[in-house]
């Protein structure tokens, strides 16, 4: 037999079965919306894998890293004058030598027929000169000769028509013999100043007669000692004090004039030659301090030079070094070299993170004292070797990851584990 329900009943029931099931749906949304908002899980970091360091604040130099070679301050490249053949190398690269020390020998017996025939070209016109010289001699000494037979004769007549001036005084000789003496006088007068003209002449056409013939001489004089010099040159000497550094030649090989056939150098004075990155040298100066590591022992020095273009991505810096070298160093050794840029008084600094360009903004992870890591905005300042100076985002004390963290770009916190 059915029992009849009541309305009322039923609909109070639904209503409550409404309001639980609403009630249930509204918790299943705050729960999902409460997930969802939930942030994922931090990833973990071993501690031996995050290198980190901590911003302080202090002085810091700004430097600069570079590598490259010592080179002699003075080098000399050895050029052969003329062509020749390598007879005989008398010295090998290492070896000291000075200024008249002989290192290799050469052969050219054309060289040696052109030095035989610029002599023979010589004294031939030597002789030809020396005839010419006796010869105008000889012309100038009879012309003076008749200089002074011609004063000779004038005076002797001078001498007569005064006597005879004399006579004519006293009536001893007629006015007609006076007159012919003295016409005597004149005419002796007129041949010894003819005479003296010509030796005038004579003796200023001599220079421009033999000026010719003295320049043929000088040239071929010229030409005979600098075919000397070359048979000179075929001994190749260093000439100056310093170190055989390179030979280049070897027995039997036949070289040109201008061929390089050594290199000397002065070991005593040596420079270095570095390389510094293109994007760091624009702070770098001639006259700023610099570092030079040999490998075996450092050595200070200062910029002397700049190269003016970029080659490769570096440009080279010279540095003069000061001091004494330490042992073992010698041309060409590799070297690596820090150039000090200026010091900074009381900056925010920290070390230098693994990336990370001067005057940028960069993400770095702040480490909090759990070891809870979040991504900050660091601005930085002015670099160097092994510091950056802070300038924003961070604060005196704290620390920071400074290794490349680029495999947790996606997430902005990280836990560092295994801290002590």
């Amino acid at each position: 037999m059915d029992v009849k329900r009541d309305p009322a009943i039923l609909k109070a029931k639904r209503r409550r079965q409404a309001i639980m099931a609403g009630i249930g749906v509204v918790i299943l949304i705050a729960v999902s919306v409460w997930v969802m908002n939930l942030e994922p899980a931090a990833p973990t970091v071993d501690n031996n894998a995050a290198w980190t360091g901590k911003v302080t604040r202090g002085s810091m130099v700004r430097e600069v890293r570079g590598s490259g070679t010592l080179v002699p301050e003075d080098i000399r490249w050895i050029t052969a004058t003329t062509s020749g053949r390598v007879e005989r190398l008398l010295l090998r690269p290492g070896a000291q030598v000075k200024p008249d020390t002989v290192i290799l020998e050469m052969s050219n017996p054309d060289l040696q027929n052109r030095v035989r025939a610029a002599e023979l070209s010589l004294r031939s016109a030597e002789a030809q000169l020396l005839t010419t010289r006796s010869n105008l001699t000889t012309a100038r000494l009879q012309m003076e000769a008749d200089v002074a037979n011609a004063k000779s004769d004038f005076d002797q007549q001078q001498l007569q028509y005064e006597a005879d001036l004399q006579l004519s005084k006293i009536d001893l000789i007629g006015a007609l013999q006076l007159k012919q003496s003295q016409a005597r006088v004149e005419r002796l007068k007129g041949a010894l100043g003819l005479a003296e003209k010509r030796l005038q002449a004579a003796k200023e056409g001599e220079a421009s007669q033999l000026a010719p013939q003295e320049a043929q001489v000088a040239q071929l004089r010229a030409a005979w000692q600098l075919e000397q010099r070359n048979v000179a040159d075929l001994k190749v000497k260093a000439g100056m004090t310093g170190q055989l550094q390179v030979l280049p030649v070897e027995v039997g090989q036949q070289v040109g004039a201008g061929t390089q056939v050594a290199r000397v150098a002065n070991p005593a004075l040596l420079k270095a030659e570095i390389r510094v990155s293109e994007t760091q040298t624009r702070d770098v100066r001639v006259g700023q301090a610099a570092l030079i590591d040999t490998r075996n022992g450092t050595v200070r020095g200062f910029v002397s030079r700049i190269d003016p273009a970029a080659q490769g991505g570096t440009v080279g810096v010279d540095v003069t070094l000061e001091g004494e070298l330490p042992p073992g160093a010698r041309p060409d050794l590799s070297v690596d070299g820090v150039i000090e840029l200026e010091k900074l008084d009381n900056v925010l600094k920290m070390q230098r993170p693994s990336f990370g360009q001067d005057n940028a903004t960069v993400s770095l992870y702040k480490v909090a004292p759990d070891g809870m890591a979040t991504r900050v905005q660091v601005q930085l300042g002015r670099a160097s070797v092994s510091e950056m100076e802070v300038r924003g985002g961070l604060n005196e004390g704290d620390e920071v990851i400074l290794s490349d963290m680029s495999s947790f770009e996606a997430f902005d916190r990280v836990r560092i584990v295994g801290r002590r």
